[in-house]
C-alpha cells in the first residue's frame, strides 16, 4: 500500500462530542443562544442540528462533574462556520439579545464571534471571506491577525432578515485546541495523521488544514507548557469526527498512524485515534448528500 504523505484535500471537519454538568441547562443554551436545533436524545446524550439531518454537535452529560478552575489540554473551542455574511449578523442580533459576553476578532480570512457555553466550553460562530481573498506571506503562510470586526457592518448586512437558528448549510468549520507541547503535537496531526501547516504564531501556536482551507485545527500552548489532559470527568471534548472520501483513505491514514507509533481502534462506524491528549478523532466517510 501507497500511503499517502498528507490527508486528501476533500478532508472536512464532522460533529463535535463534548462533556457537560448538566444537558438540560446545556440543551436550552444551545438552542436559544447558539441558534442549534435538538435531532434526538437518549437519555445523558442529546445530538443538534443546524439542517434537521446532519449532526453538527453531541452532548454528553456527566454527573458529579469536575469545574476546572484552570484550562488543562483539550477543547480551546470547536468553531461553527455559517454561509454567509447575513447570517453572522443574524448570530450577532441573537447574542446581542441573549445578553452574553461575547468576543470577536476579524481574521483577514474570516469574522468570528466568540461565547462560552454553561460549562466554560469554548464556541466560535464564524463566516469565512472568499478564498481568493486570501493572502499569503513570504514563507507561505496565511496572513491572519486578530483586528475588531466591524460590527455595524454585520448588523447591516442582516436588517431586516428574520432569526430562525443557525441555517442549512451551517458545519463545523474548525476544532482548536490546548496542547502541552507544541512539538509532540504538530509530529501527531502533522507528521503522523497529514494536516499541513498553515500559520505560525512564533513558538506558541500552529494552525494546520488540509486541502489549502486557512485552518481545520488550531494547536497552541496557551494553557501552558507540559498542561496536563483535562480530566474525563470534567467537561471539554470526548471526541470530533473527520471526514473522508472512501475507505481506501481511511486506510491508508490509519496505517499511517499506526507505523507512527500511536494506538488506532477499528469499528464498524470508523476508525478512532487518540492524541497524546486524550482528544479522540473518529475517521468516517463523508456522508453522500441525499
Amino acid at each position: 500500500m501507497t500511503a499517502t504523505a498528507t490527508l486528501h484535500e476533500d478532508v472536512q471537519i464532522g460533529l463535535v462530542q463534548i462533556r457537560v454538568s448538566n444537558l438540560e441547562r446545556s440543551l436550552a443554551f444551545y438552542q436559544n443562544v447558539v441558534g442549534l436545533k435538538v435531532l434526538r436524545t437518549n437519555g445523558s446524550v442529546a445530538e443538534l442540528t443546524a439542517d434537521g439531518q446532519q449532526v453538527l454537535l453531541v452532548l454528553r452529560e456527566i454527573e458529579h462533574a469536575r469545574m476546572q478552575p484552570r484550562k488543562g489540554a483539550g477543547l480551546y473551542h470547536f468553531a461553527i462556520l455559517v454561509p454567509d455574511r447575513p447570517s453572522l449578523g443574524l448570530v450577532l442580533r441573537n447574542l446581542i439579545d441573549s445578553e452574553i459576553e461575547v468576543g470577536q476578532g476579524d481574521h483577514l480570512v474570516s469574522e468570528a464571534l466568540y461565547i462560552q457555553d454553561p460549562d466554560n466550553n469554548g464556541i466560535e460562530l464564524y463566516r469565512d471571506r472568499p478564498r481568493d481573498t486570501w493572502k499569503r506571506d513570504a514563507q507561505g503562510d496565511y496572513i491572519m491577525t486578530t483586528d475588531p470586526v466591524d460590527v455595524d457592518g454585520l448588523l447591516a448586512a442582516s436588517e431586516g432578515l428574520t432569526w430562525n437558528g443557525l441555517p442549512a448549510g451551517t458545519v463545523i468549520g474548525h476544532v482548536h485546541f490546548h496542547v502541552g507541547d507544541l512539538a509532540q503535537a504538530k509530529k501527531f496531526y502533522v507528521d503522523a495523521l497529514g494536516f499541513e501547516p498553515t500559520t505560525h504564531y512564533g513558538n506558541s501556536a500552529l494552525f494546520i488544514s488540509a486541502g489549502g482551507y486557512h485552518h481545520h485545527m488550531g494547536l497552541n500552548i496557551w494553557a501552558g507548557q507540559g498542561a496536563p489532559a483535562t480530566p474525563d470527568d470534567a467537561p471539554g471534548i470526548d471526541y470530533f469526527t473527520l471526514q473522508l472520501p472512501d475507505g481506501r483513505e481511511i486506510a491508508e491514514v490509519a496505517e499511517r498512524v499506526r507505523q507512527a507509533g500511536y494506538s488506532v481502534a477499528e469499528a464498524a462506524d470508523g476508525v478512532t485515534l487518540t492524541d497524546p491528549w486524550n482528544i479522540g478523532i473518529k475517521l468516517i466517510t463523508i456522508p453522500q448528500s441525499n
